[in-house]
């Protein structure tokens, strides 16, 4: 599954503490960036507070997501039924699938706008963000948490 990017290549992030939406860089934003280690965590720009690698899914992104898995789940589960009753025939059990698994459509793709701006921490330049236009801050480095203004 991939999710759409910005015209500038940030995906959108949503912090599990604030629930604020910025957007990092998908990938290697430059040479710098391509030569640091990843990081086990990173730190959300608009709170400061940190959280695992996998924590930072928009709740649009978590809904198609299952959108896209649970239609193909379905039909695994529905293909293990009918396999496993069919080995599993005797005289005395009869096992008859009516209809098949009810799975709902794959959704339409996500769109990602092109909003918000581009901050860069003085600290870890090689990470910049994007954050809405209407905040003030202070910003906080994705990379370290430090705080600091634009």
């Amino acid at each position: 599954m991939s999710l759409p990017l910005d015209n500038d290549g940030f995906l959108r992030r949503e912090c599990p503490h604030c629930i604020g939406q910025f957007k990092w860089h998908h990938g290697p934003a430059s040479e710098e960036a391509e030569e640091q280690p990843s990081p086990a965590s990173d730190y959300c720009p608009l709170c400061g507070q940190p959280a695992g690698l996998d924590s930072w899914w928009t709740q649009e992104q978590l809904d198609y997501a299952q959108g896209v898995f649970a239609p193909a789940a379905a039909r695994m589960v529905e293909d293990e039924l009918k396999a496993a009753f069919k080995s599993a025939r005797s005289k005395h059990v009869k096992f008859s699938l009516q209809g098949g698994v009810n799975a709902p459509g794959v959704p339409s793709p996500l769109i990602e706008p092109d909003d918000m701006v581009i901050v860069t921490s003085p600290c870890h330049s090689y990470e910049p963000v994007k954050v809405p236009e209407a905040a003030s801050g202070p910003y906080h480095c994705l990379v370290c948490g430090q705080a600091f203004a634009v």
